[in-house]
């Protein structure tokens, strides 16, 4: 089962296992009525944050959503943002467009397409869909050029209180200004809210696409006050005591059966900046060394990037549940299909980029730039090894929790079927009722598989 774990993001694995699915998919039949279809994509959340997934952070209404659909254990990305994300989009390993560094070819985060890499909207908008994109971005091209009706892009994943990369539907709007009341999480949920009211009243009559990516809790860790107040003393106990508290709540729930991995203390990050990492003082580890070791201004230090990072994970579940309370006003709650998931696992990664880090200002304010780092990640990214940018567990596996009570009758179900993002693709075209159609003779097949028979068996 660990090898499986493994290598489950490789063509090998997932390869040999489309045989076994492709049979399941050939069986699956589409739902009479064309549902709306929601994917939900956050940023560097490990494994374990989510309260459904065994972790200590407050997320009671990812934790619902869950109680009412389903929990994936094994579900794969690809370890890192623009390559999940193209694989979400087109229904390709990332490599295959592009979007994952190859030898010798324009590839990985600056590579562009294949011209018949078309995007969900482009392949949904036959069956009568609209599609929405609200958040983060990281595909080559800009949404609306590539088929969504509508959008609100935040390009800047550094500035969670003031952005200054900001488009809405392709056309770039002025910076936000500091001290303005802008949260980049709360944002994303407004604008998700309003394209959510505007189809509603104009566009009742078509199912829609919704992608909603939050830049959260991707470093650098900028939370609200009242966030991190309620967290700040959550986490002085250590990176062990609460590694071993999820293990136990992940034993119970019955989501891996295995063991737990050894923590590696001579694994930092995946990326050296010392000098970078010296701007955060002498309370910085770069190692997940045991807690005992740290002296008291290490502990108090960390701990307080924990409750930074905990205090953003709860900011997503509070502003989620908005959208969730928002499709159930208008009546759509049951008959949207909704994906919930991370593009990679947690980051070991320390770094200062964009505008700095002042020391002296408040934990999680615009002037700071704190990262997770590794010891913290190991605690994220529980039962697994290593973090994201490795293709370990640490680094692929991600909580996958699918909701939608018009579709199956599952209730608070684990499926322990290996899964990778390059199936929702082929399963929301499934569930849209239509099938893949190649733009060119000599394109690939789609290397996914449909989920849709895992829903309710």
């Amino acid at each position: 089962m660990n090898n499986l774990r493994v290598f489950a993001s490789t063509y090998v694995v997932v390869v040999s296992l489309m045989v076994t699915h492709d049979v399941a998919a050939a069986r699956a039949e589409p739902p009479p009525s064309r549902p709306n279809v929601m994917i939900v994509l956050v940023d560097d959340l490990g494994y374990s944050d989510l309260g459904c997934y065994g972790g200590e952070i407050e997320t009671p209404n990812i934790d619902e959503l869950a109680a009412g659909g389903l929990r994936y254990t094994q579900f794969y990305n690809t370890g890192r943002c623009w390559p999940t994300r193209a694989s979400i989009l087109t229904g390709y390993y990332a490599q295959q467009v592009r979007r994952d560094k190859l030898p010798d070819i324009p590839s990985g985060g600056g590579g562009q397409r294949p011209s018949w890499a078309r995007l969900l909207p482009e392949l949904l908008r036959p069956f009568g869909y609209r599609s929405y994109h609200c958040g983060k971005w990281h595909v080559d091209n800009m949404p609306i050029s590539t088929g969504f009706d509508d959008s609100y892009y935040l390009g800047d994943q550094a500035r969670f209180f003031s952005p200054k990369r900001i488009w809405v539907n392709d056309i770039k709007q002025p910076p936000i200004k500091r001290q303005s009341g802008y949260y980049a999480t709360t944002a994303i949920a407004d604008y998700a809210i309003e394209q959510l009211k505007r189809h509603h009243e104009q566009h009742s009559e078509q199912p829609f696409f919704h992608y909603v990516a939050f830049t959260a809790p991707h470093f650098p860790l900028h939370a609200l006050p009242e966030d991190y107040a309620k967290y700040r003393d959550r986490f002085d106990g250590g990176w062990q005591t609460h590694r071993q508290q999820r293990w136990q709540r992940i034993q119970e729930i019955g989501l891996v059966s295995s063991t737990l991995s050894k923590v590696e203390r001579d694994q930092g990050p995946p990326y050296s900046f010392p000098n970078q990492v010296a701007q955060f003082g002498s309370g910085e580890v770069t190692l997940p060394l045991p807690w005992e070791q740290l002296n008291g201004e290490q502990k108090q230090f960390q701990s307080m990037k924990m409750a930074l990072h905990a205090a953003m994970v709860d900011r997503i579940d509070h502003e989620f549940g908005r959208i969730l309370k928002q499709l159930k006003s208008i009546g759509q709650l049951d008959n949207t299909l909704i994906f919930f998931l991370s593009d990679n696992g947690a980051s070991a990664e320390l770094m200062v980029r964009d505008d700095g880090h002042d020391p002296a200002a408040a934990p999680g304010s615009a002037d700071t730039h704190f990262c997770l780092g590794p010891g913290w990640s190991t605690v994220s990214n529980t039962p697994f090894r290593k973090h994201k940018t490795w293709v370990h567990e640490g680094g692929i596996a991600t909580p996958l929790v699918v909701h939608w009570p018009g579709g199956f009758g599952a209730r608070g179900q684990l499926r322990h079927q290996p899964g990778h993002v390059i199936d929702f693709v082929p399963t929301i075209l499934s569930v849209a009722g239509g099938q893949f159609e190649k733009a060119h003779d000599d394109q690939p097949d789609l290397p996914g598989v449909n989920l849709l028979r895992t829903l309710d068996d």
